[in-house]
Parts: structure tokens; C-alpha cells; sequence
């Protein structure tokens, strides 16, 4: 029964991942084609969601509120599907590289800065509604 169990948590895993990834798609394509400037807003706001999400899910899984299983589900899968790192980071190589030096500092600020602070304000939200 656990080797099922487990077997069922890795696929729920992978499906959830790429349920997030597609979200992230969505949304990506979505922001990009209301925001036409250099700065790239779509992976900060990807971004910001899944952290702020991911806090409240931390919260909730350390209040034992959320199973193990649910909890790998929602933030290894969906959440690590739709947030990425690597892709700001490549954002910021590639402003960097060009003419928005600049704007790659003030952006690879942001994108470690504010990501955490959601993540904490996510705690903060579950510990006022229990």
C-alpha cells in the first residue's frame, strides 16, 4: 500500500508540474502582450504569485493543515511549475548583456528580494486566519 501510495504522489507530482508550467505559459503570454517594455514584468509576477502561494502552503503544511502528499503535490509540482528562477536570471544576463545595465541590477534585486518577502507575507496570511 506505501509503494502506492508513493507511486501515486510522483504522478500527482509530474501532473501538477506541468499544470503549473502551463499556467505559467498562460500567464507569461498574457503580461507580455499588455506589457510591451524592456523590464520583464511577467516572470516577477509569475514569480510573486508562486512565492507568496508557496508561503501560504508552507504555513499551512507546518500548522499540519496540509498532508504530505497534497503538500508535495501543490508546491514541488504546481508551484514548481509555474515559478522559475533560471528564467530571471536569464533575464537578467540578457539585460545586462545589452543596453539596461541598470535595469538588470534594479531587476535581479527585485527578483531575489521581493519573491522572498511574498514568501513571508504568505506565512503571515495563514497565521492571521488560524
Amino acid at each position: 500500500m506505501m509503494f502506492f501510495a508513493s507511486v501515486l504522489t510522483f504522478l500527482g507530482v509530474c501532473v501538477c508540474g506541468g499544470l503549473g508550467a502551463t499556467a505559467r505559459f498562460v500567464l507569461d503570454t498574457a503580461v507580455k502582450l499588455a506589457w510591451k517594455h524592456a523590464f520583464p514584468l511577467s516572470t516577477l509576477i509569475i514569480n510573486i504569485i508562486a512565492s507568496l502561494l508557496a508561503g501560504m502552503a508552507g504555513a499551512a503544511a507546518a500548522a499540519s493543515a496540509f498532508p504530505d502528499p497534497w503538500h508535495l503535490m501543490a508546491v514541488t509540482g504546481f508551484l514548481g511549475g509555474l515559478s522559475t528562477f533560471s528564467t530571471a536570471i536569464n533575464e537578467v544576463v540578457t539585460l545586462a548583456r545589452g543596453e539596461h545595465k541598470a535595469m538588470a541590477g534594479y531587476y535581479l534585486i527585485a527578483c531575489i528580494v521581493v519573491p522572498v518577502l511574498c514568501a513571508a507575507l504568505g506565512w503571515q496570511m495563514m497565521g492571521a486566519l488560524g
